[in-house]
């Protein structure tokens, strides 16, 4: 090894993807010295994959990170070129924001961000080994062979790690095209008895799009009145980029079908396990062989290029397929490729072997986060990077930890899942994974989390008094319109203009509103509601909205939190960590060795363990009341100052 001086911070980071880069700024706003050691600095933050931020449930992980003071939706408002609320005919659980941007551009702020925040360094270079103290890691060795010593690690190794990039039948070494991978790290850590697997992904071709035939497809606008992500944003004026429509059809699948008997995934030299959401194009093909058809969204790459993202034709078929195939998709026929597609094969770890602070059962002040944990997408990842960051900075500072409960966030459910249930496939957050969702909305993520935000440190004062005033406004809202009397009369026109039928005697717009055709703004004209006039338009927008949807959904809601406060207590009833599983013979076979791997750190958690059922929950709570552990509180067991 070189003889290379070493240096020394309370935090380090390896990787500076969406994980990295927010692990990485959450830690420095917090006060710890961090540094981010990425392989590339040209490329931190860089999106890899399609040119957007957002989508079903994705939209909601994105708005609690910018709840809780985290970067993701700011850059993509400062770089999105199409905004567009998904879901709009539904209900308002699974409406979700999802925002085109330019690739260029969201790199460029990401690793601005990273540059100008006070007390995070950045540094251009490969972990390759880490080092310890028992078990306990103590810094990053780096390819150049120095020790950068640290507190804490944040490993976010993305796809990089043993990366192996395919193309039909070639094969090379990367983690993302034009990238070498990182060898090292997980001999390291299989070494110290961490459980490693195999994992794949893939991405689509890119065309040129001074060749694409537009009148051939449909047109996809964004939002007329385009939602920011970010609820530091107070209003989006840009003049938004149009996406493309179109699909395949009987004679693309025939064209990839050609390809098969040199598919690197068809012929098994693809170990790892793709994404079940979001497949291949011939794997899609393969797969729902009766279907004729599948969509094919054409996304502009940014506002200076012509390239265009084919999100649909992920693909690793050799390249001449690629391009006959997609020459026979409707208005790109004459097409001209500019990036073929190609899958690309990488380590992960199973996610079990972690705490629900994201800090590894092994090794002490390690923590993982993003795709190394069995993840995909970069909303999943700058979720757990966030959560990384700030638990490694509380561990170095002996504060107690932050874990958010499932009833809580998007994100304790992301969290959750991965460290109770694992994983042996890429994970991707659905709004069906929520049980909470009703209350778990993408449109009060700031009303639920900016209070942990503000604790450490993340969110500023002038974020906190916005949505301080905005629950003020929305409780008197609520009042207000109780208040409120209408005669039939007054009411007749606007109940009939939004189909609802008359009053048959005097009522409050508050029980009108329970009605589910009838929206607050429709009494504008009435005059009812110039008492809010005087409010700014973007925060009366907002409070009109949750106005709206508390008192329809008003009931359901209630039932959700009722639920979600039992479910609470189970979760705040502790099991200590020297409590000995093996030792409960009337566990049953199945229970006590998933209770073994898994270590849960409540019963909540050990009750949503795959194979565990009530009456080992039972017994459970049986013998944690004679190990003599109680009822802990929220305030004594997560999110607490120290």
């Amino acid at each position: 090894m070189n003889k290379t001086p070493s240096e020394n911070y309370e935090i380090v980071v390896v990787g500076g993807g969406h994980a990295g880069t927010e692990a990485a700024l959450s830690a420095a706003r917090m006060g710890a010295e961090t540094l981010l050691l990425t392989m590339n600095i040209a490329t931190v933050g860089q999106m890899s994959c399609n040119p957007a931020i957002g989508g079903l449930a994705k939209g909601q992980l994105v708005r609690e990170i910018d709840a809780l003071g985290g970067q993701m939706a700011l850059l993509t408002d400062g770089a999105g070129i199409q905004f567009r609320m998904l879901n709009r005919s539904k209900g308002p659980a699974v409406w979700s924001p999802r925002a085109q941007c330019d690739r260029a551009l969201y790199t460029q702020l990401a690793r601005l961000t990273c540059e100008q925040q006070p007390g995070l360094r950045m540094r251009q270079g490969t972990g390759i080994d880490l080092a310890f103290e028992g078990n306990r890691v103590v810094g990053v060795i780096t390819d150049s062979g120095q020790l950068v010593r640290a507190q804490a690690v944040v490993l976010t190794a993305g796809t990089f790690l043993n990366g192996i990039i395919h193309v039909g039948e070639v094969q090379q070494e990367g983690g993302r095209a034009g990238e070498f991978s990182a060898r090292g790290i997980t001999e390291c850590l299989v070494g110290r008895g961490f459980i490693s697997g195999r994992l794949k992904t893939g991405t689509p071709p890119r065309v040129d799009g001074t060749t694409i035939d537009y009148s051939r497809t449909k047109v996809q606008p964004g939002d007329d009145k385009p939602t920011p992500f970010s609820y530091r944003t107070r209003s989006l004026d840009l003049e938004q980029m149009p996406c493309f429509l179109t699909y395949t059809n009987p004679e693309t699948h025939s064209a990839l079908a050609k390809g098969f008997d040199r598919s690197p995934m068809f012929a098994d030299r693809i170990k790892g396990v793709g994404p079940r959401y979001c497949p291949s194009v011939e794997d899609k093909i393969h797969r729902f062989a009766g279907r004729d058809r599948h969509q094919l969204f054409l996304e502009p790459e940014g506002r200076n290029t012509t390239e265009y993202y084919v999100n649909g034709f992920s693909t690793s078929l050799p390249e001449e397929v690629q391009l006959e195939a997609i020459r026979t998709v409707v208005g790109l026929e004459e097409v001209q490729l500019t990036r073929f597609g190609y899958a690309v094969e990488y380590d992960y770890f199973q996610p079990t072997q972690l705490k629900p602070t994201l800090e590894t059962k092994l090794i002490e002040n390690l923590f993982f986060a993003g795709q190394i944990n069995g993840t995909t997408g970069y909303e999943e990842a700058g979720a757990q990077g966030l959560m990384a960051g700030i638990n490694a900075t509380l561990k170095v500072r002996r504060r107690v930890p932050f874990v958010l409960q499932r009833s809580e966030a998007y994100i304790g459910v992301l969290i959750d899942d991965l460290v109770t249930k694992g994983t042996i496939e890429p994970y991707r957050m659905f709004t069906s994974r929520a049980e909470h969702r009703l209350i778990l909305r993408q449109d009060n993520a700031d009303l639920r989390l900016m209070e942990h935000g503000l604790r450490y440190g993340l969110v500023s004062d002038d974020f906190r008094e916005m949505v301080r005033t905005k629950r003020v406004r929305i409780q008197q809202s609520l009042q207000d319109l109780k208040k409120m009397k209408l005669e039939p009369e007054k009411a007749r026109e606007v109940l009939a203009a939004s189909g609802s039928s008359p009053l048959a005697e005097k009522n409050s717009l508050y029980n009108l509103l329970k009605r589910p055709e009838v929206k607050l703004e429709d009494f504008r004209q009435l005059g009812v509601l110039d008492i809010f006039t005087t409010w700014e338009s973007p925060e009366w927008d907002s409070v009109r909205e949750q106005v709206d949807i508390e008192i329809k959904y008003e009931g359901f809601m209630r039932r959700q939190r009722a639920t979600a406060e039992r479910l609470t207590r189970l979760e705040q009833k502790k099991i200590p960590a020297s409590f000995d599983f093996s030792a409960i013979a009337a566990f049953s076979a199945e229970a006590q060795e998933k209770l073994i791997v898994v270590q849960p750190a409540t019963v909540g958690q050990a009750s949503r363990i795959s194979g565990v059922s009530p009456a080992d929950v039972a017994i459970l709570l049986v013998h944690l009341a004679r190990h003599g552990s109680g009822l802990v509180s929220r305030e004594t067991s997560v999110g607490q100052k120290g």
